[in-house]
């Protein structure tokens, strides 16, 4: 049996089933999705999650008529006059999108819906289900149209497989990025700030520098350069570029002294001028220029989702201008640099995808072959499998973009590499070549991490916020068990800190058990419980994470151990693969 057909036939059964419990429901459309399935309702009343188990109630009666689904061809008018008659206006509305003279319908029971299908023989055969969540969606995804209710809902083959998604579904509730964001004290979001703007705390802005001086260090380390663009540029450049044409509803636009401005959505444009500044030989190439640039885009409000989809975030952006022929040795290095930093962070799994030429783009057709061709072979090199994602590539150039996989299997857009060989033209760049003439580099526009904020947005899931030691903005909690440990507690404390380690003194007036509960929440790899006992020694308890009480210790040992531990760059996160 096919997987994607019994979730499609599962969202027409709840779509029956609503239409029976709630008739003044209007329907919208039902598709099945990865995991699951959807449909959408024009309902008068808001949908709870009470209603859910009435509605997976009704599902198992209309399951147990095991009702055949019947495909019937009509003429796109008597689909419209029948889906008229039956009030359903979404249908009509869809109805009225299609070209094509004759459509297809399915009825089951006394059902019917407009739909191509596929679908399995008969409702009897969906026997492994779960309505999941309700959600707002706007008709079509526009935000001027109407905003509908959304029922996600999943289907399995098998209990089996069933049991083991929910059980994925609630680790992925503790791991949710936006709830240890909260926990941990990373971050968060203000109204008063706006949405998709990020406040970062104490804990999380360290996060953020250790993730950032780490792959500052990797880029300086690889022959990059350092160089730092505005946050506002004037329009003139945007239009130059390109951007104002083919990324305008993304950009946010101002004027000052009559003169417009743009908020940058890229880092681009400021690179090429840093280029452009003095005249370039071809032994200066490849030439790459580096800079963790902040860049604002505006992003539909429905689309926001916590750290994953903002609409002010950091990049690590670099552009590397060269010669043709060292495009495709450039790209290679890009993709062992990826490769690696993906390792570091813990994620060992990712996927490929090359995406080609869009409809809407700049550059002619000759270039692009080239520029495509560069980037396959490149990938060819590596022996990477990758897809090909037709039309989906930027409007200057295509791209490789490679998708980190986390502890749960989900894909994560990140690093993405592309080649560019239209704006270099547009800006006219040049290089002396050995004969003394003037001729075009090629532009490289990659990122390795993407968005800061995405990616530690994936760190944060993958790891459930137990992250490796390295990356723990408190590495190491010192616990005195009463004040007149302080003295010995403060000594510890100026030797740790003096070696580079992020550790903290629990001074408050609490029970031992409640400090060393409340270190273990906010998920601190190390806790030194330190008495009058460990004092007379000269020695620590240790706790860890992992592992709980791991006896008496000589600090030097410890502070051996963990400096081990932090160099190695492993460990951390109670993950489990699903």
């Amino acid at each position: 049996m096919d997987i994607e057909a019994l979730r499609h036939s599962a969202s027409h059964i709840m779509a029956e089933a609503v239409k029976k419990l709630y008739p003044k429901a209007k329907l919208g459309i039902g598709p099945a999705i990865k995991d699951g399935f959807y449909y959408d309702f024009d309902n008068p009343t808001t949908f709870t999650p009470e209603d859910l188990s009435k509605i997976e109630s009704e599902m198992k009666k209309i399951i147990k008529q095991n009702s055949p689904f019947i495909r019937q061809e009509v003429s796109k008018e008597e689909a419209i006059a029948m889906f008229k008659k039956l009030g359903e206006d979404y249908k009509v509305k869809l109805l009225d999108e299609i070209k094509d003279p004759k459509v297809s319908i399915y009825k089951s029971g006394d059902f019917v819906d407009l739909c191509k299908g596929p679908h399995v023989k008969s409702t009897g055969e969906l026997k492994h289900f779960k309505l999941l969540s309700i959600a707002g969606a706007y008709w079509h995804g526009i935000e001027t149209n109407p905003m509908l209710e959304r029922i996600y809902g999943t289907a399995f083959l098998s209990k089996e497989e069933l049991n083991k998604f929910l059980i994925m579904r609630e680790e992925l509730k503790k791991c949710d990025h936006r709830r240890l964001g909260k926990d941990l004290d990373l971050f968060s979001f203000h109204e008063k700030v706006g949405a998709g703007l990020v406040l970062y705390h104490p804990n999380g802005a360290l996060l953020r520098s250790i993730i950032e001086d780490y792959i500052k260090k990797e880029h300086l380390k690889r022959g990059y350069k350092f160089v730092r663009g505005p946050h506002v540029l004037k329009s003139d450049i945007w239009v130059q570029s390109g951007h104002y044409d083919y990324y305008r509803k993304n950009m946010y636009f101002f004027k000052i002294e009559g003169s417009e401005f743009a908020v940058k959505p890229m880092n681009c444009p400021a690179h090429i001028l840093v280029y452009k500044s003095k005249k370039r030989s071809y032994k200066e190439l490849p030439l790459r220029f580096f800079e963790l640039g902040d860049v604002y885009r505006h992003e539909k409000s429905g689309v926001l989702h916590g750290l994953l989809r903002v609409r002010g975030f950091t990049q690590d952006d670099a552009h590397i201008f060269c010669l043709r022929d060292q495009a495709e040795a450039e790209t290679v290095k890009v993709i062992d640099f990826v490769i690696e930093t993906l390792k570091v962070f813990g994620f060992n799994d990712f996927s490929v995808e090359l995406s080609t030429k869009p409809k809407d783009h700049i550059g002619n057709d000759k270039d692009w072959e080239e520029a495509t061709n560069s980037l396959k072979k490149a990938l060819e090199i590596k022996g990477l499998k990758y897809e090909i994602n037709e039309g989906e590539g930027a409007f200057y150039g295509p791209k490789i973009d490679i998708k980190l996989k986390d502890v749960f299997g989900r894909e994560w857009q990140c690093a993405t590499i592309q080649c560019d060989f239209a704006l270099p033209e547009r800006f006219d760049l040049a290089y002396t070549d050995k004969d003394g003439k003037n001729k075009r580099p090629i532009m490289l526009h990659r990122v390795i991490l993407g968005s800061i904020e995405r990616f530690l947005g994936a760190l944060i899931e993958h790891y459930g916020g137990a992250f490796p030691l390295w990356l723990c903005p408190t590495q190491v909690m010192i616990i005195p068990i009463t004040d007149k440990q302080n003295d010995y507690t403060d000594g510890i404390y100026k030797k740790l800190v003096e070696n580079d380690i992020r550790v903290e003194i629990d001074l408050r007036a609490e029970k031992m058990q409640r400090k060393i509960r409340d270190a273990q929440m906010q998920k601190i790899p190390y806790m030194l419980i330190v008495g009058e006992k460990e004092e007379k020694a000269k020695k620590v308890a240790v706790r860890s994470r992992e592992k709980g009480d791991e006896g008496v210790q000589e600090i030097d040992v410890f502070l051996k151990d963990l400096q081990k531990e932090i160099k190695q760059k492993k460990g951390g996160g109670l993950v489990r693969i699903f």
